[in-house]
């Protein structure tokens, strides 16, 4: 038991990594839902030049 609490002490990030992590995914996640919005649009601008 003492050896899995040494594992999980050790495997903590210090404050600043477990921020970049965290400004990291929402990055990603927030250029997923621009990407998405982006194609839709475009899709529709698409639809529209056609008729």
């Amino acid at each position: 038991m003492v050896a899995g609490l040494t594992w999980l002490l050790l495997a903590v990030d210090d404050a600043a990594t477990e921020g970049r992590k965290v400004l990291t995914g929402m990055l990603i996640t927030g250029l997923v839902f621009v990407s998405v919005i982006a194609v839709g649009e475009l899709s529709r601008w698409r639809k529209h030049r056609r008729r």
